[in-house]
């Protein structure tokens, strides 16, 4: 188990920040579990020691949410990540995390002004943006890309966001719909890292240390998100999109040019 403690000075609000996200509550906190960790251990170990605590999560938020989803979505996008997954163990030994979070932040970037754009024509033209019905392909292609960011950098949820919001679903119904998805690759993923010998005694015992912490945060995310209308729920989306493909971007041009 670790004992220093200045690894649980980040470790904690890390675990806290990634608890509320998978309760519903932002999703851009998520991505900040891994990088507070780093400071105190590398991301390797970092990424090791958050799987468990985000598989507890996925179990409170399974049952905060079970009466919520879209089956549609799901068999729409699973099977793409159950293949960028696969994509993800095979090229281990070869992908470039950084190059992934910063491909994948461009392209979250794009999204989030191709929506500021969109909202600022309807607000001139008084039009509201009606929701966007299911694209099966461009569905599979981002499930793929989300798991595969998913595998290598616990960074599924901007390609996941990216096609699931434009379908403006009840926030319940989104939300139970990425908690059953997440939970999907979370638990394959379990696999992979075992073989790939990310999981040993101190990082399974540090994970068990902290687990405490996530089904209280990943409660209190699910508590928040069942008060917000659609009109507030959507925006705060979006920004936290924002806010998740700047910190990509920021990620992978640091690491590349280092």
């Amino acid at each position: 188990m670790m004992t220093d403690p200045y690894f649980y000075a980040a470790a904690i609000p890390a675990v806290i920040m990634v608890g509320l996200s998978k309760g519903g509550f932002g999703g851009a906190m998520a991505l900040l579990g891994v990088p507070l960790m780093s400071l105190t251990i590398s991301p390797v170990q970092a990424a090791a020691i958050l799987l468990p605590i985000l598989i507890v999560m996925d179990i409170v938020s399974l049952w905060s949410w079970r009466s919520h989803k879209d089956t549609r979505t799901l068999t729409i996008m699973v099977p793409g990540a159950l293949v960028g997954i696969g994509i993800g163990w095979a090229t281990a030994a070869w992908v470039t995390p950084s190059m992934i979070r910063l491909i994948v932040g461009a392209v979250a970037l794009w999204f989030v002004w191709r929506y500021a754009v969109q909202t600022l024509a309807a607000a001139r033209g008084g039009d509201r943006q009606e929701p966007r019905g299911h694209r099966p392909l461009r569905g599979v292609i981002w499930g793929a890309l989300s798991g595969f960011t998913s595998f290598v950098s616990h960074a599924g949820g901007p390609p996941y966001q990216i096609y699931t919001l434009p379908l403006r679903q009840d926030p319940k119904t989104y939300t139970g719909t990425s908690v059953r998805f997440f939970a999907i690759i979370n638990a394959i993923k379990v696999a992979p890292y075992f073989a790939l010998g990310q999981f040993d005694a101190t990082n399974l015992s540090t994970a068990l240390v902290l687990a405490p912490l996530a089904p209280v945060a990943t409660l209190a995310g699910a508590y928040i998100v069942r008060r917000m209308k659609p009109d507030i729920f959507y925006p705060f989306m979006y920004a936290m999109v924002l806010l998740a493909s700047l910190k990509l971007i920021w990620d992978g041009a640091v690491h590349l040019l280092a």
